[in-house]
Formats: structure tokens, C-alpha cells, sequence
């Protein structure tokens, strides 16, 4: 594709950059005391006009979850704006990925028997505009409508108009008998990736780097998906080959090796040579048989790779993914620090996860 196109891009999203927060803020607010504090903190930046719309209807942590998804939304809206005509079908295939989040949030509320209210403010949209809206096809009514729905079975009717429904249904059953999503939330995830990969496949142009970027986020799915089944009782490795998602740089005739590791340590270890700094997650599931440690470790470095490379091809799609990553890093960092607040986690273990400050 012209580099001119490329270079139209950059110019549009261009005076946007300075508006994500500098590494010394994110910092900062993993210092405050509470989440009053974190708010102060947010208020005079790009998060202070979502901040205020909201503060008349919430407070707290779910205020800033409100103002951070606003924010989100608006920045998504931005990178499909500026992407090329030729880019544009990449980049919405890749921001239909906010409507699978909305869709097992929705899910996970059903199964949790938790009201609309409490559900309604986590969703990621921005006011009347859900942040799928630029890649997928929900509409906010529409969550609106899943979430009134009575059961988990009653959503999975409601969305086979949209292409989802069918997948949700044929595992409801299970549902039924182990009231696990888990499984539910792996299919939707892995028929995302299948689409991304074929648009990304097809898409004219020396966009490698964005390729690439795809491969490895398929990896790092199927790296956690390796972790969490190994932390389960009773996961086959026929379940894990069964939900391995294609396109990534491990091949699924890897997977009887690696998952059978005698236990998560041991596995991670199998993994070190391809992701040194997993071993980061040993300490948190010995004391607590949590995979925090892990994920947070994987998902760190990756970003943090790929956001490195990305940023020496500027007049190239990877401006638009560059822009894309950076939003969802910030609201990433944002919600652990505010939650891991709320939640009394150790700010010496929220640390290490945080991106921002690492790029």
C-alpha cells in the first residue's frame, strides 16, 4: 500500500499519542492510597471530561471504570477513522474482540445470577456507543437486551442473529452441568481468531509486522491455555487440543509434550526457553495456586515486544495497532492498579505487571 496512505495515518492519529499517559503517571497512581486519589490523579487528563460526565451516577471504582472505557472507546473510534480504506476490514475485525469482552461479561453475570445493574456499568462503551460497534455488531441496546434476558440460554437465542449463537448454544448443556463458562468463552475466542487470521491472510499489503503481532497473541492465548488447564483438575490434554487456537508460531502437535508436565512449575519451565520471564509466576502460585503471576508476566512482555517493534514501522498499518495496544495497555494498567486497590492486592506484586511504565 502507498505509503502516502500510511503517512495520512500517522498525521490523523499523530496529535492523539500525547494524550496517552506518561510512564511517570501510571507510576504515580499505583502510589495512591485509595481510589479517590486515583480519580484526582486522572482528572486532568485525556479521563477528566468521562470522569465528570459519569461522577452525578457513580463513584469509586466503578466511576473510573465508566471514564476508562469511555475513554477507550473514543480512542478505538479514532484508530478506525485514521486506518486506510485498504486496512480498514483488519482493523474492525480486530476491535470485534469488545464484543466477545461485552458478550462473557454478559455471560459471566448470567451464571453468577447478577442483576443488570450491577453488570451494566463493566461494559465497554461509551455512552450510547459500545466499543464493538466499529468492528462488531452489537449495538448498546443490544447488550442492553442480553443482559435483561433471564438465563444463559435465553442470551445464546438472543444472539444468533448475530453470528454468536450458535457456538453458546451447543455448549449450554455443559453448562448446565458444571455452571463453567470457561469453556463457552474459549470457543468464542477461538472463532475470533480464525476470522482475524483469514482477514489478516488476505489483506494486500507488506504488513508483516501486524501478522506477526496476531501469531503471537495467538500464542499467548494458547500459552494461558496450556497454564490454566494444567491448574485444573481433570482437564485431558484431548480439552486443551480441542480449544488450541491455529496461526500461532507453537504447533498443536506440541501440546502432548508440553501439557504433560507433571504439574504448573514444571510447565512453565518446559515454556521458559520461549518465555524467560514466566518463571516470574512461581512464587504467587506456590503461596497461593494463583496463575496471576504468570499471565501478567507473559502479558507484560509481550506488549512490551510488540509495542517495540511496532514503533519502528510507523508508515505502516502497525500506527493503527500501535495506537489500538496503547489504549488497551493504559486502561489494562488503570483497572489492576484500581482493582488490585480495592482489593487489598500488594502494590509490590501489581508492579511488575504494569506496562506503561516498562515502554
Amino acid at each position: 500500500m502507498a505509503a502516502s496512505s500510511y503517512a495520512s495515518s500517522l498525521g490523523r492519529l499523530k496529535p492523539y499519542f500525547p494524550e496517552f499517559l506518561p510512564k511517570e503517571q501510571v507510576s504515580a497512581l499505583l502510589e495512591a492510597k485509595d481510589v479517590g486519589e486515583i480519580i484526582k490523579l486522572l482528572e486532568p487528563t485525556a479521563y477528566g471530561a468521562d470522569l465528570t460526565a459519569a461522577r452525578a451516577s457513580y463513584q469509586g471504582a466503578p466511576l473510573v471504570e465508566i471514564a476508562i472505557n469511555r475513554t477507550l472507546v473514543r480512542r478505538l473510534q479514532q484508530a478506525h477513522l485514521a486506518a486506510p480504506f485498504a486496512g480498514r476490514p483488519l482493523v474492525g475485525a480486530y476491535l470485534g474482540r469488545w464484543d466477545l469482552q461485552n458478550i462473557e461479561l454478559i455471560l459471566a453475570a448470567k451464571a453468577l445470577d447478577r442483576s443488570i445493574l450491577e453488570a451494566e456499568h463493566e461494559l465497554v462503551s461509551s455512552r450510547e456507543v459500545p466499543a464493538g460497534s466499529y468492528g462488531g455488531v452489537l449495538t448498546l441496546d443490544d447488550l442492553r437486551g442480553l443482559l435483561a434476558q433471564p438465563t444463559l440460554e435465553a442470551v445464546a437465542h438472543a444472539l444468533l442473529p448475530f453470528g454468536y449463537g450458535a457456538t453458546i448454544l451447543a455448549r449450554v448443556e455443559a453448562f448446565r452441568r458444571t455452571r463453567d463458562i470457561f469453556p463457552i468463552a474459549t470457543a468464542l475466542q477461538r472463532e475470533y481468531y480464525q476470522r482475524l487470521t483469514d482477514v489478516a491472510r488476505f489483506f494486500q499489503g507488506d504488513e508483516w509486522v501486524v501478522r506477526e503481532f496476531l501469531r503471537s497473541e495467538i500464542d499467548l492465548h494458547n500459552v494461558l491455555l496450556l497454564l490454566k488447564g494444567k491448574a485444573a483438575d481433570g482437564v485431558r490434554t484431548e480439552d486443551v487440543s480441542e480449544r488450541w487456537i491455529a496461526g500461532g508460531r507453537i504447533a498443536e502437535a506440541s501440546v502432548p509434550d508440553l501439557f504433560g508436565a507433571q504439574s504448573v512449575p514444571a510447565l512453565a519451565e518446559r515454556l521458559r526457553p520461549s518465555y524467560p520471564s514466566i518463571s516470574e509466576g512461581d512464587e504467587a502460585f506456590a503461596s497461593d495456586a494463583t496463575l496471576t503471576g504468570y499471565e501478567g508476566a507473559l502479558s507484560r512482555d509481550h506488549a512490551v515486544a510488540e509495542i517495540g517493534r511496532m514503533r519502528m514501522y510507523p508508515l505502516s498499518l502497525s500506527i493503527i495497532f500501535q495506537y489500538l495496544l496503547l489504549a488497551e495497555l493504559e486502561r489494562s494498567d488503570i483497572r489492576r492498579i484500581t482493582f488490585g486497590l480495592v482489593y487489598g492486592v500488594p502494590k509490590a506484586r501489581i508492579g511488575p505487571w504494569l506496562v506503561i511504565p516498562r515502554l
